[in-house]
């Protein structure tokens, strides 16, 4: 499984834990609308897919209720910070740094809006390890699936100059797992996000901590 010419991230889950402020404006959101607040056993519905189509499924929204929902949302994301309460995940930063000094392209590849993953790589010093920073658009309906996503991901890196020909997704989500599918992207599938087992059905690979996820994409 080694020898990848470039590595995708997915974010929520799988770089940055950001449960914390995503139940917390979830709940006031929920209470803004009128509906019963999550629990954070919820927030496996939450984390991985769009906020747009999360409201639409999981609160019975209407397109247009659902786009005004995640305007909502958003405004309280600025309003708290976009990197309050989130933390990384055990290993992951030092693995990208590893993998920058290999001299391995990588990418974010999130359904986060882009500006938020933008703000966050920075907050985390990420982004001097990445060679593009890419999530989906503002509203999250002009790039918005994780298809999409990693679609563009590979054309900024080629954008690049970056080799695209055997890349590799590491994400949390069946979303991840999906995506890779349709866009012949493999994926290794981390265990510590916000996912159940069969999820990573599909996956290459599994990997259950930062150094299991360091000999699967440095195969050392």
């Amino acid at each position: 499984m080694a020898n990848w010419s470039c590595v995708l991230w997915d974010v929520d889950g799988t770089v940055v834990d950001a449960s914390e402020g995503i139940l917390r404006r979830l709940t006031e959101a929920h209470e803004h609308f009128g509906h019963v607040p999550p629990t954070y056993d919820d927030l496996i519905h939450w984390i991985g897919p769009p906020m747009y189509q999360s409201f639409q499924d999981r609160l019975g929204m209407t397109s247009e209720e659902a786009t005004g929902a995640v305007t909502y949302y958003r405004t309280l994301n600025k309003r708290d910070g976009y990197a309050t309460g989130v933390r990384l995940y055990d290993g992951v930063a030092e693995l990208m740094a590893e993998i920058a000094a290999a001299g391995i392209p990588q990418s974010t590849a999130s359904s986060k809006p882009e500006p938020q993953v933008v703000a966050l790589m920075d907050h985390f010093a990420l982004d001097g390890h990445l060679t593009a920073t890419v999530g989906s658009s503002p509203d999250e309906r002009t790039r918005a699936s994780k298809t999409d996503v990693i679609r563009e991901a590979l054309v900024r890196l080629e954008a690049q100059g970056a080799d695209t020909s055997r890349p590799v997704l590491v994400g949390d989500r069946h979303h991840d797992v999906d995506g890779g599918a349709e866009t012949g992207v493999p994926v290794i599938f981390v265990s510590w996000g916000f996912s159940e087992p069969a999820e990573s059905d599909g996956a290459i690979a599994v990997a259950h901590d930062a150094h299991e996820l360091r000999a699967l994409l440095l195969g050392e």
